[in-house]
């Protein structure tokens, strides 16, 4: 994730470079259960409204919580599926505030209304994420339910009411990208605490629909709103929280609008985006899906790295037998591409794997989203073209290789 805000107020008000201290464990993003109400079409766990087996009981869940608290876990992210479709999603919950984690919970809202959100305030959630993919009509069409966003942006505003930070989560694609502008808007006049632009990876069904993802230059115009909206909450004193995901490009493109609005804070800038790092997934972010097994983060359900039921997250997470995640873990990723010659790398740590993989067969191949041009990263296209048919290849089990 990377936290735009938390870099403007950079700009506005400078801070010392401290040392960087990496959390013990990752952010653990856990799909507890795979039915959903919805079937949308950028889906990464491809869900269904129907029951599916094999799922984690509430006590194996009370097994895997003890293990990950005794790892430095710091944050859980309760998803689904649609999490609240689970009967013991407040136990659950409850639980993990009780343990010390940071909760958040990641929803569609269609099912937060007047009968449980005083039991979802009374839980006690740090953060509520609540997906809008546009406005009404996109909405619904992207959620494939005529009312969706209706029902979710009720849910936004009972989570306001009931004073529970609460959060819209937009993937943008090229057929919603038009409807970003109205969804700033809306955050303003619904006194929202925090959006989420989440850039489509390509992943369950959000890899049958790339062919939608927003083209390089859409993405740059949004990039480029988003900045100026955020620094316009800042410039006025506004209290709200912006930030991305799934792009790490988007800490280099941060650099490119500051070069250009605040030339003198450039180097500062850089040396803080560069202890960021970009990408951590298979480092500080990872998962648990809905049947115990271990991923890198929630793109990469195809390629399992064990199961909580027959080893502690703790260990499987450590082990680095596993080529993907010892090329994940390793300082620098061996990229290839653009991205292994970008003089940028040590900002966004060549961005999003799952990607490239998707589009080449090969996990460290230059990620396609880059949406920055080969003169602003510095790039000798030739020679990194070259380097490609050096650098070794990690295989991984059922994708086939094409460099």
């Amino acid at each position: 994730m990377f936290r735009i805000t938390q870099y403007m107020r950079e700009i506005a008000s400078p801070s010392p470079l401290e040392k960087k201290i990496n959390p013990k464990g990752p952010v653990v993003i856990w799909n507890l259960i795979r039915r959903c109400n919805l079937t949308c079409k950028h889906c990464y766990s491809i869900s269904a409204d129907k029951d599916f087996g094999g799922e984690l009981s509430t006590q194996e869940a009370y097994a895997v919580m003890d293990d990950l608290q005794n790892f430095g876990v710091p944050v859980l992210i309760l998803s689904g599926g649609e999490p609240l479709l689970r009967p013991d999603i407040y136990d659950l919950a409850q639980r993990a505030k009780a343990m010390g984690f940071y909760v958040g919970l990641s929803t569609n809202g269609t099912l937060i209304n007047e009968s449980n959100i005083k039991t979802i305030a009374q839980v006690g959630f740090d953060y509520v994420g609540i997906s809008l993919d546009g406005m009404r009509d996109t909405h619904d069409v992207f959620r494939r339910k005529v009312g969706a966003y209706d029902a979710s942006l009720h849910a936004v505003r009972l989570c306001r009411d009931a004073n529970i930070k609460v959060g819209i989560r937009f993937t943008l694609t090229q057929d919603n990208a038009f409807d970003l502008p109205a969804m700033l808007k809306l955050v303003d006049d619904e006194s929202i605490d925090k959006f989420y632009l989440s850039h489509l990876n390509y992943a369950g069904r959000g890899n049958k629909n790339r062919g939608h993802d927003a083209f390089l230059e859409t993405t740059r115009n949004a990039m480029d709103l988003l900045f100026n909206t955020c620094w316009k909450h800042i410039e006025e004193g506004v209290q709200k929280e912006f930030v991305t995901g799934n792009n790490d490009a988007d800490g280099v493109y941060l650099l490119h609008w500051v070069q250009q609005k605040f030339p003198e804070q450039e180097a500062r800038l850089r040396a803080k985006l560069s202890q960021w790092g970009g990408n951590s997934s298979g480092v500080n972010i990872g998962n648990i899906d809905n049947l115990g097994n271990v991923h890198p983060d929630t793109f990469w359900w195809h390629h399992n790295l064990g199961n909580v039921r027959n080893r502690p997250f703790s260990e499987i997470w450590s082990d680095i037998s596993d080529d993907l995640m010892a090329g994940l873990k390793s300082t620098p990723r061996l990229v290839k591409g653009r991205c292994s010659e970008c003089m940028y790398f040590d900002i966004c740590g060549g961005n999003t794997r799952v990607r490239a993989l998707q589009l080449t067969g090969d996990p460290w191949q230059e990620d396609p989203a880059c949406y920055l041009s080969d003169a602003e990263i510095g790039v000798d296209l030739d020679k990194a073209r070259e380097r490609v048919k050096i650098m070794p290849y990690f295989r991984i089990e059922g994708v086939k290789a094409s460099v």
